[in-house]
């Protein structure tokens, strides 16, 4: 096991009416701004239960903030807290709208131009605005992480940034919340929230035992309850495991000791930023490519994968290998995600404006082996067309 520190200051209260505790957890005195992504907050009533849960506090509403958050948009939102000298930030949604809170709680107290922030991986962040978020929608991991990506629309571009700065002091998980989601983001979700594992177990053996089998059991409590929280959207026992393996999926837990491979997410940034396919999306086109393209350099955990998570145990290594990524593939299809360029009307001409910008953008050596350069990355898209 590698060497690592781990701290996580995020409070978190889960389960049925804990929306209530918001009189607990914000200062009596605060002024709030509630963040919001479109009208499902209104017409759920999730909003009116903030809103009498926040008592007799100063409270002004920023809607609008998008389902990839736009710098365009969370500038917006830094007026209005300089203006009405807002000092506590509500998020309310899903992780988009966490995301976008996230980089305006830094981005209202950084002297120079926000953008910048993104343009440092969040490095040069010293102290931003304390928030917290009640999740609507569980996927990303946003509500206990300090991580946050944003679009820029003007230039086509998609960066993340970190900073322990904007971890939320508290996130509020009501799995009841999620009954009203459209089919299509429960599937984003899981799908989002499988791949977010993938990504910090399926690279190479590290002696790591706890985080391997932690990482296993939640990809196979996403495969068996994803496809059931379709059939069944009003489970609430489903709905709340499925949240909480989100929510584990990238709090930092698993993560910490083993090697990191975060290419598909990189590659899955242009997508969305070139052609505003859903986040967790891009990731089910690019992975399988990325897994067939880098099976040698990650074989033995491959194998670990196929064996542990599908019961795979027959077959020759490069067959047991085939038959992991075809699982991984049909597991996305069957949630309903199209895993295919071509399903999204992309061909190879998409290919080479999404290298181009994974060049302009550095991404250039990419994986936990640093060896996914830019022909690796077309390669990576090509065998998914």
């Amino acid at each position: 096991m590698l060497d690592f520190e781990y701290c996580n200051p995020t409070h978190i209260s889960f389960g049925k009416n804990k929306i209530a505790e918001l009189d607990k957890l914000i200062p009596a005195d605060a002024r709030v701004l509630i963040l919001l992504g479109g009208n499902s907050a209104k017409k759920t009533g999730t909003l009116d239960e903030v809103i009498t849960a926040l008592g007799n506090r100063n409270i002004t509403e920023f809607s609008g903030i998008e389902a990839n958050p736009t710098y365009e948009t969370l500038i917006q939102a830094i007026d209005i807290i300089k203006e009405q000298d807002i000092d506590f930030l509500l998020a309310v949604g899903g992780g988009s709208v966490i995301d976008g809170t996230k980089f305006v709680a830094a981005a209202a107290l950084f002297e120079g131009e926000p953008w910048d922030i993104l343009l440092n991986w969040g490095n040069n962040i010293t102290q931003a605005l304390p928030f917290g978020s009640v999740l609507t929608l569980p996927a990303t991991g946003s509500e206990m992480n300090s991580g946050s990506v944003i679009t820029r629309k003007d230039i086509q571009s998609k960066r993340s940034f970190m900073s322990d700065h904007v971890f939320p002091k508290f996130s509020i998980l009501d799995p009841s919340k999620t009954f009203t989601l459209p089919e299509r983001q429960v599937a984003n979700g899981v799908v989002d929230a499988f791949v977010h594992i993938i990504e910090q177990y399926l690279t190479y053996p590290v002696n790591a035992p706890v985080q391997d089998r932690f990482s296993e059991g939640l990809l196979q409590t996403l495969i068996e309850l994803g496809p059931q929280a379709l059939s069944n959207p009003k489970d609430y026992d489903i709905r709340a495991n499925l949240m909480w393996v989100a929510t584990m999926a990238l709090n930092g837990l698993i993560g910490r000791g083993v090697p990191h491979d975060w290419a598909t997410h990189m590659i899955g940034h242009e997508l969305t930023a070139l052609y505003d396919i859903d986040h967790a999306r891009t990731l089910a086109i690019v992975l399988p490519g990325l897994l067939d393209c880098q099976r040698e350099s990650k074989k033995e955990k491959l194998l670990q994968y196929g064996e542990r998570v599908w019961n795979i145990t027959q077959g020759t290594e490069t067959q047991r290998i085939d038959d992991a990524i075809a699982k991984t593939r049909t597991f996305f299809e069957d949630m309903g995600i199209k895993t295919r360029l071509s399903d999204y009307d992309l061909n190879y001409t998409h290919v080479e404006e999404i290298i181009k910008k994974l060049e302009y953008h550095g991404m250039t050596a990419l994986g936990e082996h640093q060896d996914i350069d830019l022909e690796k990355s077309r390669h990576i898209l090509e065998r998914n067309l």
